[in-house]
């Protein structure tokens, strides 16, 4: 599966049904996200959904369900390190699950919207 360009972002070809997605792959409707299509967006991420990956996806999908907000990199270090210890909640770990800007990407793939303030 290919990563869309910006150009043809709208709509991604999914198995089964089309995917909305705005010009960065975020999807436009939550309610499309379940986990055939967090594998979808992490595979155009070049990113395998491990256990480690998933447990940070649905600590980001609860964060959101109570808070209505995709925490930035720094607030989602502090979240993973109040719920899971002092050697995941750190930047370095969450880069080597989801790459260079993690909260961007595993809010992505978590189906949520961008985080405000993440480059």
């Amino acid at each position: 599966m290919t990563s869309p360009t910006a150009k043809d972002a709208s709509h991604a070809k999914f198995p089964e049904r089309n995917l909305s997605l705005d010009a960065e792959g975020f999807l436009k409707h939550l309610s499309d996200w379940d986990e055939s299509v967090a594998v979808y967006l992490a595979e155009n991420e070049n990113i395998k959904l491990e256990e480690a990956q998933w447990e940070v996806i649905y600590l980001l999908r609860a964060f959101y369900q109570s808070h209505q907000i995709a925490p930035a990199n720094r607030a989602l270090v502090s979240l993973v390190r109040r719920e899971f210890g002092a050697d995941k909640g750190q930047s370095r770990y969450l880069m080597g699950l989801f790459g260079g800007s993690p909260a961007k990407t595993a809010a992505k793939v978590a189906g949520l919207p961008r985080p405000e303030n993440c480059l």
